[in-house]
This record gives C-alpha cells, sequence and structure tokens, in this order.
C-alpha cells in the first residue's frame, strides 16, 4: 500500500474501533518511511504511534521508545509540526510517571508549537497539561480559569473532532478530581451533545464513563450502571491497561446498588488489568463484614499507592489520597479505632484547604463527623454530620447525604435524642430507597426497627393463564408473560439483588470470542519487546524509577498474553451470557411494567420506582411505608 493508503487506512480503522489494527497500520507506515529515507516522515508516523498509544493503553515504556526513535529521525532538525506532537506526548508521559516538574516546559512547548504549526492535540491538550499543572501546584482558580477559557474555545469548533473529544474527557476529569461537580455537569452535557455530531472512536465511551460517574453522585443508580455497562462494551476494543478506569467506576456503582457480588467481578477484573480497585474494593469488604481486612487494604494503598497513567484521576499528589482517606475514616469509625479516624479527617481537612471545593468541604465534614463520634464526642458529631448533610445535598447527591444523615442520626442518638435520630434515619432511608441502594436501605430500616409504619399488602397470584394483581380494593388482570413471571420472583425477595443470569434460566448459550484477536496479540508483543528495550535503558542508566514503571508495564503485558492462553496453547474465549442475560431479563421485566401501569396505575408507578434492572435485578420497597407483596405461583 501507498503510504496515503496506509495513513488513510490507518484513520478508517481507528474510526471503526479497531485500535490494534490502527496502530498497526501507523507502524507500517513508519516502516515505509524508513525504508524510502524520508526521516522526517518517518518521525511524524513513529509520534502519532507513541500519540495514540500514551492515550489509550496507559503504557509508557513502549511511548518513550517511538519518541525515542522520531527524536532520532529528526535529528538536529529546525522546530516543526512533529516537534510539537512529541512535546505533547513527552509532557503526558512525565505528568503520569509522577513528574510535574519534568511535565511543565514540554506542555509549554507543545502549546507554543502547536499553535505555530496548527497541530491541534499538541496545543488543545498542552493548555490542559499547563491547567492540571497549576492545579497541583495548588493554584487551583489560575487552573479553573484556564479549563474555562479552553471550554470556550471548544465550543466555538476551534478544534479537530479527535482533539475535541479528548480534551472535553481531560476537562470533566479535572473538576471531578477536583470536587467541582458544577463544572463536571456543565461539560458533561456539552460533550454529550457534541458527541452525537463529529466525534468518533473512544470519545462516545469516555463520556459515557463521565455520565455514569455524575449519576452514581445524584442517581438513579439503575441509570448509572447502565451508562457503566455501556461505558466498558464500547471501549474495550480501545483501552488496554486503562480498561480498569470505567471497570472500577461499574464497581463502584454496583457497590452502592447493594449488589456486592457484581461489585467484586468488576473490582477484580479491574485489579487483572493492574488497575487498583481500592477503595472500593476495601469498602466492599467492610460491607460483607471484613472491617480488618478494609482497614488493612486502605492501609496498604495510602502507604503503598499503584503507580498508576492516570489521566482521569491525579496520579499524584493529595488530591489522590481523597477517596482513601474518606474510605479510612469511614472503616475506622467503623471498628471504633479513633486515632486513625481523627488522622484521616485532619488529612482530609488539610487538603481541602489546599483544593477547596464544595464537594471536598462535604468529605472532610463527614469524616470529622465519623472521628468525633467515635471518640465520644457527640456535640461536635452532630455539627460536623449537620455540615456534611447540608454540603451533599447542596451538591445533589441523594446517596451521600443520605450517609451523612445516617451518621448524624447515630450522633443525636448518642446525645440522647432519639427523635432527632429517627428524624435523620427515616430521611436516609427515603434518600437510599430514591437513589436506588437496596442494601443501605435495609440497613437504616434495621436501625428504625419496631417503629417504623405498618405497611400494606398486594397481591400477586397466577391463575391458569392469566396473573391477578391486586391492591387497596382495585384489581385487574395481566397475560402471561415472561416477564410477569420474573416480576413474581423479585416480588417474593424483596430486597435481595438477584443475578440477571439467574432470573434468566437455562439456555443462554452464545459462542465465545477470543480474549485478545490475532492483531491485538500481535500488538502486545511488539510492546512487549519495546517495553523489553525501555528496561535495557533504564538499567544501563540506574534510572530505578524508570525501571519499576517498565516493569509493571511488562508485567501487564505478560499476564494479558498468558491469560489469553489456554491449555494446550488453545485461546481462551469470553462469552456473552451474562450480557445477554442482562439485556433479555431487563426487556422482558420493563415489557412488563408498562402492562401493570396501563392496568393499574397505582401499582405501576410503585413498581416503576422499586424494581430495579441491570446485571443484578431486584424488589426494593420504601423502607419506611414497605408495600409487602402476596405472590402465589
Amino acid at each position: 500500500m501507498s503510504p496515503e493508503d496506509l495513513e488513510r487506512q490507518a484513520g478508517e480503522l481507528y474510526a471503526a474501533g479497531d485500535f490494534e489494527a490502527a496502530v498497526a497500520a501507523w507502524e507500517r507506515l513508519y516502516d515505509v518511511h524508513r525504508q524510502a529515507d524520508e526521516p522526517e516522515r518517518a518521525a511524524r508516523a513513529a509520534a502519532l504511534v507513541a500519540l495514540n498509544l500514551l492515550c489509550e493503553t496507559g503504557l509508557l515504556a513502549p511511548v518513550r521508545g517511538w519518541v525515542a526513535r522520531a527524536r532520532r529521525l529528526l535529528g538536529p532538525a529546525a522546530p516543526g509540526p512533529v516537534h510539537a506532537l512529541l512535546a505533547i506526548t513527552a509532557s503526558y508521559e512525565r505528568f503520569l510517571s509522577g513528574d510535574p516538574d519534568g511535565a511543565r516546559a514540554p506542555a509549554q512547548e507543545a502549546v507554543e508549537l502547536g499553535e505555530r504549526f496548527g497541530v491541534d492535540p499538541a496545543r488543545g491538550l498542552g493548555r490542559v497539561a499547563l491547567a492540571r499543572l497549576a492545579i497541583h501546584r495548588g493554584e487551583v482558580d489560575e487552573g479553573i480559569g484556564l479549563l474555562d477559557e479552553l471550554a470556550v474555545d471548544l465550543a466555538a469548533g476551534s478544534y479537530d473532532p479527535l482533539t475535541t473529544g479528548n480534551v472535553y474527557c481531560e476537562l470533566i476529569c479535572a473538576a471531578l478530581w477536583l470536587g467541582r461537580h458544577d463544572r463536571a455537569r456543565e461539560w458533561t452535557d456539552v460533550m454529550e451533545r457534541w458527541r452525537h455530531g463529529p466525534a468518533f472512536g473512544a470519545t462516545h465511551g469516555r463520556c459515557r464513563v463521565h455520565r455514569a460517574e455524575l449519576l452514581r453522585i445524584s442517581g438513579p443508580a439503575q441509570a448509572a450502571e447502565e451508562e457503566a455497562l455501556a461505558a466498558c462494551a464500547e471501549l474495550r476494543p480501545w483501552m488496554r491497561r486503562e480498561f480498569g478506569w470505567p471497570l472500577v467506576e461499574l464497581g463502584s456503582i454496583r457497590l452502592r446498588r447493594g449488589d456486592l457480588d457484581g461489585a467484586e467481578a468488576a473490582f477484580r477484573e479491574a485489579h487483572e488489568h493492574a488497575w487498583t480497585p481500592q477503595p472500593g474494593l476495601a469498602l466492599l469488604r467492610l460491607a460483607r463484614g471484613d472491617a480488618a481486612g478494609a482497614a488493612a487494604m486502605v492501609r496498604d494503598e495510602l502507604e503503598h499507592p499503584m503507580d498508576l497513567p492516570w489521566k482521569e484521576r491525579p496520579p499524584f499528589g493529595d488530591l489522590r489520597r481523597v477517596p482513601l482517606l474518606a474510605a479510612q475514616a469511614e472503616i475506622a469509625a467503623a471498628t471504633g479505632d479513633a486515632p486513625v479516624a481523627g488522622a484521616a479527617a485532619d488529612e482530609l481537612a488539610r487538603i481541602h484547604e489546599r483544593y477547596p471545593s464544595d464537594a471536598l468541604r462535604a468529605e472532610a465534614a463527614l469524616a470529622r463527623a465519623r472521628a468525633a463520634l467515635v471518640a465520644g464526642d457527640s456535640g461536635r458529631a452532630v455539627a460536623a454530620a449537620h455540615a456534611a448533610v447540608e454540603g451533599w445535598a447542596a451538591l445533589e447527591a441523594p446517596y451521600d447525604a443520605a450517609c451523612a444523615r445516617v451518621v448524624l442520626g447515630q450522633a443525636h442518638r448518642t446525645a440522647g435524642d432519639d427523635a432527632l435520630a429517627r428524624l435523620e434515619w427515616e430521611a436516609a432511608a427515603a434518600g437510599f430507597a430514591g437513589f436506588g441502594a437496596a442494601g443501605r436501605a435495609a440497613e437504616v430500616a434495621a436501625l428504625l426497627g419496631e417503629e417504623r409504619a405498618p405497611g400494606h399488602t398486594a397481591t400477586l397470584a397466577r391463575d391458569g393463564d392469566r396473573w391477578r394483581i391486586a391492591y387497596a380494593g382495585a384489581e385487574a388482570w395481566l397475560p402471561d408473560l415472561k416477564g410477569v413471571r420474573l416480576l413474581a420472583d423479585l416480588l417474593a425477595s424483596p430486597g435481595r439483588a438477584v443475578p440477571a443470569v439467574e432470573l434468566a434460566g437455562a439456555g443462554l448459550v452464545e459462542a465465545g470470542l477470543p480474549v485478545l484477536d490475532e492483531e491485538a496479540r500481535a500488538s502486545y508483543r511488539r510492546r512487549l519487546a519495546e517495553v523489553e528495550e525501555d528496561l535495557a535503558e533504564a538499567e544501563r542508566h540506574n534510572d530505578e524509577a524508570r525501571r519499576l514503571l517498565a516493569q509493571r508495564d511488562r508485567d501487564y503485558l505478560l499476564a494479558e498474553l498468558s491469560g489469553a492462553v489456554g491449555l494446550g496453547g488453545r485461546l481462551r474465549t469470553s462469552g456473552g451470557t451474562a450480557e445477554r442475560a442482562r439485556t433479555s431479563v431487563t426487556r422482558s421485566l420493563r415489557y412488563a411494567l408498562a402492562r401493570v401501569a396501563e392496568v393499574h396505575p397505582e401499582l405501576g408507578g410503585h413498581l416503576d420506582r422499586a424494581v430495579r434492572t441491570g446485571a443484578h435485578c431486584s424488589y426494593v420497597p420504601d423502607p419506611v411505608v414497605p408495600l409487602r407483596w402476596e405472590v402465589v405461583t
């Protein structure tokens, strides 16, 4: 193929979602230009390979290798467009390797050369890098101002579609990890509208992850899980090590829903991608009753954090510690460890002082309330928990507000005011139920105990080839639909998260697909060779930090390659049974609920709020005024 054909093919393959084949086309283009003795064009191809690997794989050793190839080809040539691509790649490589000081100069160079030569990825991502570095230094207002200016330019169409998608993603990530939820929602809404036009590549999946992150905060939880599952499906062809990002988000959502098995599966798969599942996995251990194990996990992650090339979160610095410290405070409160709870709360307060935001203020207040409660200071606990409730409520975060109300109720009870404790717990129960957190709603119902208001009774009874549904003196009839039978199973076990595969039953068999196709395996072998070169160079220069980073890349690639091959060298396959079950069960239940709404609107409205669908399905009635079902099958 001609160089022009190869370049066109690379773009088409990337747009179609075949990332490995797209990179392979860029690599072939590099070889073609080398053989034709065209060093500048070969350097450009090498720079594009490096930039694509940086953006999608999280494997920094191969990135460094391709940057070095490009620089050798360019030699002492005057700065040009290729230098702009290399500058932005070098800036992010340093930033993701935990070297903010080394990232600043190449970021400035990327913006300057990108503007001079019209290289959109360099000038767009370079501006993001400078903003993120300013925030890291504690110059938060300056950093947010730079991001706001960039958002205006994106909306004006000042960048090509691929750069626009990547930069929007970076803006939202920065806002989320800084706790500026208002900015994150605003930019996510803009990105969501924009992506239905010119966006292509991994942009759609990345936007879904951001929507899932925000829905995890605002609810409903079912919609959050659906977005996270869709994001995983869309990003699987694109991401490699970074695929841990949407998996961790999926696990965190399932944990909030009370689907502990589903959360563990997502967290474990993220760990298999060499991606830290903490603090989610530690909080999962706490939910399963292993508080000591949870404390050990979060303590180890704080003391020995996994170094990740994580563009979506701070790869270093205090902000990376915020979710870990919040989890540590919660776990320490559960175990009665006052010193640890107090230390976590104090550190969160210091981080908020340097990086002020409403979300960090609410997080720090809740940790302070937990620390005061375990220390026996109910007065301080009430004041801090009240501040946390107000903060999370103002941010429209019902799950977090409900968590704060539980702590506030505990503080009131410790102070001897049971009436105020009950008031907060009833509000928490309603908040959890509305969000879709079945497990937490049940926990608060247990706190309310026998004082709960008496519930009412409804009936769903099979009569031949139809079902009778009745409540409050009104009855109606439904046909014997698959969805009605599934609904009966859920109503018979309120609060239980039932796997969709279990509800669907036998018969969901699907031919598996290779875990890695041949193109991906060949690409992984090439990446592995590049990592080995980077390791050797790091050892020659006694660069221990670089050697450790490259070693992690090597371990990840070897694990992926070995995981794709089973006994006798046969390729392992991944089936689609769970996804088919989720889709089939959700469709059947939603159709049945629509029929209930037609014949019995009151029960239809109740079931629409109380039935959760997804990888796990459940019926979660209002824990304060529950509805009891008599189910006859």
